[in-house]
């Protein structure tokens, strides 16, 4: 059972996270809004030269359409120029260790994965990656994935912004989410982590020889400036293949709770800036309520009724308690780093984990998890309407049949593309050359893990370079842009849908209340066992049932 003082850590980290959120969030709306500010006179400059390079109109208002496919078009593009970075490593500067380029279907699968801001691995990057393919395939990816999501998040919000008439300029948006969020909140995050022990250098790996004689190699690199991002963008991808339970990204205790909260900022951070914008701050108490208590749930499914023990002769540096949280937060925000192997964790932690990546919106990942409590927030103001007889009304406007049609078909998409590839990868026998010995509900626990992860652009697994096979790379990359790119497109055109739609001056159902928060953490949590409980029975569940706590090692 967790105790007094985890119990008091746990709100104390989580109070931390969301204060930070909380004050920078005024800040995060003048950018969204282009209101004036201090850094105008340095960054403006900057910012037109990039536009006027690019050839972009930055006063240019786009659509829903638009907006939506210009983002995609820059990913991919993105994904092209990062494979032929990757594929061609060998060839190229900054490449001391002479690692030669990575095969076509795992650089397939590292771009789109990297691209999509899931960084499922199925590499370990200090042994097969250069110095230069880190810096600039990988965070750079990392920078761009992430600003993606969040300029789609809030181009999806301008949609339900009255008297809104474009969904913003994803240029605009891109450049200064780069430029004015993520580059500078990085390098002060980079600096603190410095500090706290993780290296940054491009001298090379060191040879050292230990007290027995033997000679040992020192695997340093950028990555400091990596960890940054990777958490702060809920990323998850690692330096190391060990990610943050190498001691170089994450040395101490101190730097474990402040990769935490790296993970959580940003993400809550966005909700706030949901009310910000609309001109209600009110209306962020739903979103803010349903993701923390649904977050809560999870917690309490990862420590109860059970202590969360960890498998025999299997240690974990930073303790049994906080890599069990550590978890529940990374599958929580989509981040996917992990700070142990999720071997050693007792099925219901997996449990834990697997709702956090159902739901995608405890608070889930920037932007996208903000996408996706929306989708959720219609779905069940459509059934509330059904229950009580009225018309449904979400910020005064009516909710119609298409709308809830979007929201369904974007919400139906997450379990196809688990379940389906699920299956595939059974039916040819790809699954038990990868699980080998572990056969029955361990097993079946692995595989539906891999694409749960994929489809909700989480990228924590159990796999890791034993996936490094042709289909379990072309197969998760496949579901991981089909998880990506689909649900975001389609709440885009959610968003689209509501401009200049009519609104009016009372709204039927007051969706600022605690009530409607608990109906909406009700509603969520009845939609997603519903689609997914037999295939959790089959898993981590029946693990747990049959007293097969160390069974997932």
């Amino acid at each position: 059972m967790i105790s007094a003082a985890d119990t008091l850590e746990v709100v104390l980290i989580l109070g931390g996270a969301i204060g930070a959120a909380w004050l920078v969030s005024p800040y995060l709306t003048r950018v969204y809004k282009r209101a004036p500010g201090r850094l105008d006179r340095f960054l403006d400059p900057i910012e037109n030269r990039i536009y006027r390079l690019v050839g972009v109109d930055a006063e240019h208002g786009m659509g829903w359409k638009e907006y939506f496919l210009v983002g995609l078009a820059i990913n991919v593009v993105q994904m092209v120029l990062a494979f032929v970075v990757l594929t061609f490593q060998g060839s190229l500067p900054l490449n001391p260790q002479g690692f030669h380029g990575l095969s076509w279907d795992l650089a397939f699968n590292t771009v789109i994965s990297f691209a999509t801001n899931t960084n499922l691995q199925h590499y370990a990057g200090e042994v097969t990656l250069s110095y230069f393919s880190q810096m600039t395939a990988i965070q750079f990816l990392q920078f761009t994935s992430a600003a993606t999501g969040m300029c789609m998040g809030v181009a999806m919000v301008r949609g339900f912004v009255a008297g809104s008439k474009d969904m913003g300029n994803f240029y605009v948006d891109f450049v200064r989410t780069l430029t004015r969020v993520l580059i500078p909140f990085c390098l002060v995050a980079a600096v603190v982590l410095v500090a706290m022990g993780v290296p940054q250098t491009l001298s090379g790996y060191h040879s050292v020889t230990t007290v027995e004689g033997a000679t040992q190699s020192i695997l340093v690199g950028p990555v400091a400036s990596l960890v940054a991002i990777m958490q702060m963008g809920t990323n998850g991808g690692g330096y190391y293949g060990a990610n943050s339970a190498y001691p170089f990204m994450n040395p101490s205790p101190v730097s474990n709770i402040f990769e935490i909260e790296l993970m959580l900022f940003l993400p809550t951070a966005l909700v706030f800036v949901f009310g910000e914008l609309l001109g209600k701050r009110r209306e962020s108490r739903p979103i803010l309520i349903g993701a923390y208590g649904l977050f809560a749930i999870d917690l309490a499914i990862a420590f109860i009724p059970n202590p969360p023990s960890i498998a025999t002769g299997i240690e974990t540096r930073i303790g049994g308690f906080m890599s069990v949280f550590w978890t529940v937060v990374t599958t929580a925000v989509t981040t996917g780093s992990v700070n142990t192997t999720l071997s050693a964790m007792h099925p219901l932690v997996i449990l834990a984990a697997f709702m956090g990546m159902l739901i995608q919106s405890t608070p889930g990942g920037k932007g996208v998890g903000l996408m996706y409590m929306v989708m959720y927030i219609v779905i069940t103001i459509f059934v509330v309407g059904l229950m009580s007889g009225r018309t449904p009304e979400y910020l005064g406007m009516k909710i119609t049949s298409r709308d809830v049609k979007l929201v369904m078909v974007a919400f139906l998409i997450h379990p196809l593309i688990i379940l389906v590839p699920t299956i595939a990868a059974y039916a040819t026998g790809a699954a038990q050359a990868v699980v080998g010995s572990n056969a029955g509900a361990v097993g079946f626990t692995q595989i539906l893990y891999e694409f749960t992860s994929a489809a909700s652009n989480n990228g924590s697994d159990f796999l890791g370079t034993a996936a490094n096979t042709v289909f379990f790379n072309v197969s998760t990359a496949v579901v991981i842009f089909v998880g990506r790119y689909a649900p975001i497109g389609i709440l885009m055109a959610l968003g689209g849908s509501m401009m200049g739609r009519a609104r009016s001056a009372v709204s039927g159902l007051r969706t600022d209340s605690l009530t409607f928060s608990i109906v909406l953490i009700g509603s969520i949590l009845i939609l997603v066992v519903l689609t997914f409980f037999p295939f959790l029975v089959l898993g981590p569940i029946s693990s747990f049932l049959q007293g097969n706590v160390n069974g997932l090692g």
